[in-house]
């Protein structure tokens, strides 16, 4: 049992340096390094296009010296400790600086994700569907409490009167976190995997993996847009200021208490039907988000229990699906699981270059008052749009071939 705890703690180091990146940074890159939200657009578009050779590379690296991955999940990890403290200590200016550490930070994350999820078949005690389930339930158990810890950690600190130094405290603490995960998941790293067959495209295909590719890149994009804007529409939509590390902690807690209730889901209807379920409440409750009223706290509170209990599915389903697809044909994984982190960073991107500017262009300023227009289009971002993306999602999850569902 002390083996998928320890998986579990090096998955929460990687969401703490997830979520910052997702939800904190637009927001202090604007406000604390006075940053338009055009340039940082443009500054995570390129990001992203660095890691479409970056990540499968990271992949292919894993696969061809799998002797290294103890040295390689200490980089990963130790890299995290050094770039965030560096970060979120920037001050007003600091435009390359940021991108010199965003790209270290990206670089170790994208390390240590592609080890965590490429390693299934090493990291679960059998390749066995339920075992599978077992390993991905406390990897993404770990995942969401890193989120928790993540995404109200500012917020704390500032009702605690950090003040501005908020976001360089925030920096330490996941700097800790890291070194932490470096010592206590070292073990798990030392089982080499058996090589498995190299991935092409006919291969990717046949298995499958290569349709659940192209969905959780679908599937990423209207969670990249809620992702990015979450703080601009509570804080400067809804009037919520200083309340939203709440509703993100709602959020996050009802992903997390998600999990486990989809894993019994996934066994009695299997996975495909599950995600047909949670899919079907995340467009329900993005459609709602675009009525909630200023100052409607509650409203917005029913909305980040909804979304997030839909996301736990999506956490757990979708690079479970895919890890059974890839180990079922014999693939190397890590590469193919390079090719996963690079989806979900360019749904980022993706989303943060349109929205940003356009929001922009719509006259949108953080922390001023809104104008019909600005209003509009960040209503429109924030909740339409992910609704049709969702729909889309949905659509294609239906395409999906029918499954038994585990004994």
């Amino acid at each position: 049992m002390m083996h998928y705890p320890r998986i579990s703690l090096y998955a929460l180091m990687l969401a703490t340096a997830s979520i910052p990146l997702y939800i904190h940074l637009p927001r202090f890159a604007a406000v604390q390094l006075e940053i338009s939200l055009g340039a940082l657009g443009g500054v995570l578009l390129l990001l992203r296009v660095m890691d479409f050779a970056q990540d499968p590379l990271l992949g292919w690296l894993t696969d061809r010296w799998p002797g290294a991955q103890p040295v390689l999940a200490v980089i990963a990890s130790v890299g995290l400790a050094v770039g965030f403290p560096l970060l979120f200590s920037l001050g007003p200016g600091g435009v390359w600086p940021m991108i010199a550490l965003l790209v270290l930070i990206f670089t170790c994350y994208s390390l240590g994700a592609i080890l965590i999820y490429g390693r299934s078949e090493v990291l679960a005690r059998n390749a066995e569907p339920g075992e599978l389930l077992t390993l991905a339930t406390w990897r993404e158990a770990g995942q969401l409490t890193g989120v928790i810890i993540a995404a109200a950690t500012p917020s704390v600190l500032l009702l605690a009167g950090a003040g501005d130094q908020a976001y360089p405290a925030f920096g330490l603490l996941l700097a800790g976190i890291a070194l932490a995960a470096t010592w206590f998941s070292h073990p798990v790293w030392r089982r080499i995997p058996a090589p498995g067959i190299g991935l092409s495209l006919p291969r990717l295909s046949s298995s499958g993996a290569l349709r659940l590719l192209c969905l959780a890149l679908l599937n990423a994009l209207p969670v990249a847009l809620t992702s990015t804007l979450f703080l601009f529409f509570a804080e400067d939509h809804l009037g919520l200021s200083g309340q939203a590390g709440l509703f993100l902690l709602v959020f996050f807690l009802s992903a997390g208490l998600g999990v486990p209730f989809w894993a019994l889901v996934s066994k009695r209807l299997g996975n495909r039907q599950t995600l047909i379920v949670a899919m079907s409440l995340a467009v329900v409750t993005f459609a709602g988000a675009a009525f909630v009223a200023p100052q409607d706290a509650t409203g917005f509170l029913l909305i980040c229990i909804g979304s997030g209990f839909a996301t736990g599915a999506d956490i757990l389903i979708l690079p479970l699906m895919f890890s059974r697809a890839l180990i079922g044909a014999g693939l190397n994984a890590s590469f193919a699981f390079g090719f996963w982190s690079l989806a979900g960073k360019l749904a980022l991107a993706l989303s943060a270059a349109t929205a940003l500017p356009l929001l922009e262009v719509a006259g949108f300023i953080p922390g001023a008052p809104l104008t019909p227009a600005a209003r509009g289009a960040l209503i429109t971002a924030y909740a339409v749009m992910p609704c049709i993306l969702k729909l889309f999602a949905l659509g294609f999850t239906l395409t999906l071939p029918k499954e038994e569902p585990q004994p």
